[in-house]
């Protein structure tokens, strides 16, 4: 997958994806974003293959050659660290929004950074911050999808938890198109963000997230807590009630989602 590839089904866009480099291999789409200086607003790195790729709370990404796409996206909007919240959940909808326009199948959203189809891991968001001389200059946001993967790609532990868009349609699917679609999904994002225009995307989430209504456990170092998340707020928090009845709203740590990758109890 090349820039020209990737161009060829590229519309025009405003800001994400003007500045596009594409990867043979790196460590980390998002790693090199962080580190590298000067770099326009909306620069898009894509790599065939990852040596670092890394999830959330610093877990190894699987990033096997020619069959994923490994996306990062820098932005750097005037906006205040607060108003970059919502960024995960922006991105899990516009990552759901180019893969339904590309395979026509619409993903869930397992809060607050997984894509789920069929009951299995599709895909995966990151967003990190971005600092040079200790201030922040922007957030990157790195997107892994399996895309072309086959059932015996991902061996027996990772097979249990994970699918890929070959293994739902039953044949390729176009890379470059697909991540053509997202840079695109990206770009409205980002505009939408710039705005503060993002209740249609909190609507789209609240629709596509499968935490919502489900029994949750709440994971946060080595505690574990059981509760019941009860919806999303505006900054893409999820709202939760304790066993004792309190509701409160979780921004940060982890959920298990009862049912799925193997949470029976």
């Amino acid at each position: 997958m090349t820039e020209q590839s990737v161009r060829e089904h590229l519309k025009e866009t405003n800001i994400v994806g003007r500045e596009l480099r594409c990867f043979a291999e790196i460590g980390s789409t998002n790693d090199y974003l962080k580190t590298e200086r000067d770099l326009p607003d909306g620069t898009v790195v894509t790599a065939e293959a990852q040596s670092a790729g890394r999830g959330r709370r610093g877990r190894s990404f699987e990033s096997a050659a020619g069959v994923g796409i490994y996306l990062s996206a820098l932005l750097k909007p005037a906006l205040s660290p607060d108003r970059l919240m919502p960024l995960t959940g922006l991105a899990a909808v516009a990552a759901v929004n180019a893969i339904e326009r590309v395979c026509g199948l619409r993903a869930k959203i397992k809060w607050t950074n997984d894509l789920v189809l069929n009951g299995r891991k599709l895909a995966g968001i990151l967003t990190e911050l971005k600092t040079e001389q200790g201030a922040i200059t922007g957030a990157v946001v790195g997107i892994g999808i399996n895309v072309n993967q086959c059932a015996e790609d991902f061996g027996a532990e990772v097979g249990a938890l994970a699918t890929s868009l070959r293994i739902a349609l039953g044949r390729e699917v176009d890379r470059a198109a697909l991540t053509a679609a997202l840079i695109e999904e990206l770009d409205a994002l980002y505009a939408a963000l710039l705005t503060g225009d993002t209740a249609d995307y909190l609507a789209r989430y609240r629709r596509d997230c499968l935490t919502i209504g489900a029994e949750v456990q709440l994971l946060w170092q080595d505690t574990r807590e059981r509760v019941q998340a009860l919806d999303v707020d505006e900054s893409f928090g999820l709202v939760v009630r304790r066993g004792d009845g309190s509701i409160d709203t979780i921004r940060t740590g982890e959920v298990s989602v009862r049912g799925l990758y193997g949470y029976v109890e």
